[in-house]
């Protein structure tokens, strides 16, 4: 139920937030550690971290100017793979900061980095492999792209997401 309340919070505080957002721009969102969060450890639970992060991206699609297109198109996200490193707890009550930011993409996936911070340090980092579907099948980062407006080319991988990419891509069938 936490996350509904979040996810309310976010909506209501989208009105008020500036609403443009380059897709190349860090959506920037501030939380704090609930004991809903914890787990035995009395830190914020492992699958707390990927739950949080869907918000940072509905922020960052939202403010991008994504949202007509997305339900006109009745386009909605799925993730291919995650993976995130975890570097420091965050502990009950605690503030923290979680930046999201599309930092490449090809033809079919779109690859974000999400990091969350505390007190000026780094607790954990991810890199999400997502895209959109709809009714027509997966719609294209081209397709995604022009909806907005937005027409420059890809960014080189960050190396650790290069690196992370790699053993991702579907085996090629035997013949």
């Amino acid at each position: 139920m936490n996350l509904y309340f979040r996810l309310l919070r976010l909506m209501l505080a989208l009105l008020f937030k500036p609403r443009k957002l380059s897709l190349l721009d860090t959506s920037v969102l501030t939380g704090r550690v609930w004991p809903t969060d914890l787990d035995n450890n009395l830190h914020m639970n492992n699958g707390r971290y990927l739950t949080l992060m869907d918000l940072g991206r509905f922020d960052l699609v939202a403010r991008a100017g994504f949202m007509p297109s997305i339900l006109k198109n009745h386009w909605f996200p799925v993730l291919g793979a995650a993976r995130i490193s975890y570097f420091r707890p965050l502990r009950p009550f605690r503030t923290y900061i979680l930046k999201t930011q599309l930092v490449a993409w090809d033809e079919k996936w779109l690859y974000l980095r999400q990091e969350f911070e505390s007190e000026g340090k780094l607790c954990a980092r991810a890199y999400v492999q997502g895209l959109f579907l709809g009714s027509k099948g997966k719609a294209s980062t081209k397709d995604l792209f022009a909806v907005v407006g937005f027409t420059e080319d890809p960014p080189p991988f960050p190396e650790d997401l290069a690196e992370w990419r790699r053993p991702l891509q579907p085996p090629t069938p035997s013949t």
